[in-house]
């Protein structure tokens, strides 16, 4: 993957959470703070900007660039976390991402910042099964669909993690938003990057 093509896929990423922007806020007010959509398309707007303004050389300084405008624009808990997802990608990507490698490297971050694993109803539980997916070789596509049922399997589920897990047997019934806007992510990757692995 070269560098022009993940650029790509960070601004489709971009567009898909500001068109999303109420949904994300929605699903967070009834489970959280109510600010993941806000927060989320104020500290991708600030990537692109940053983008606009530095382009990137290899897609290791890309992921990283995302990686810490994330995390200083970002709050709540969504900044650190996929400030950390960007931050181990761009540790594992090198000059040419390979993007299983890259994306597992993400999701480990985010395991080990966030504590969370499968059925926690959290955005590992989208994110996990995508990465399956690419390890397994299949296609970008198919890891955005795996990412869609693993967003769709949070609905039922009771938080164990973040704030949302305050509120016990009440979070069940919503989709979690950390696990729909990893979706977004899959899903604007699928768009952009194609079947390339």
């Amino acid at each position: 993957m070269d560098t022009e093509a993940l650029t790509a896929w960070i601004r489709e990423f971009a567009r898909l959470i500001a068109l999303n922007k109420a949904e994300l806020t929605e699903l967070d007010s009834a489970i959280g703070d109510g600010d993941h959509g806000a927060n989320m398309d104020r500290g991708l707007q600030a990537v692109v900007a940053v983008l606009d303004a530095e382009p990137q050389e290899t897609p290791s300084a890309l992921f990283k660039k995302v990686g810490m405008t994330l995390i200083s624009k970002v709050g709540g808990a969504s900044g650190p976390l996929y400030g950390t997802a960007f931050l181990r990608m761009a540790a594992a990507a090198g000059e040419q991402a390979d993007l299983a490698k890259v994306l597992r490297a993400g999701l480990d971050g985010v395991v080990a910042r966030g504590k969370a694993g499968l059925g926690d109803k959290t955005m590992v539980d989208a994110l996990s099964p995508a990465v399956d997916v690419l390890e397994a070789g299949g296609t970008m596509r198919a890891a955005a669909d795996a990412a869609g049922r693993g967003r769709d399997a949070t609905i039922p589920l009771i938080a164990r993690k973040g704030r949302a897990s305050y509120l016990g047997e009440r979070s069940a019934g919503h989709a979690d938003p950390g696990a729909t806007s990893v979706t977004l992510l899959l899903t604007a990757a699928a768009t952009t990057l194609g079947d390339a692995g």
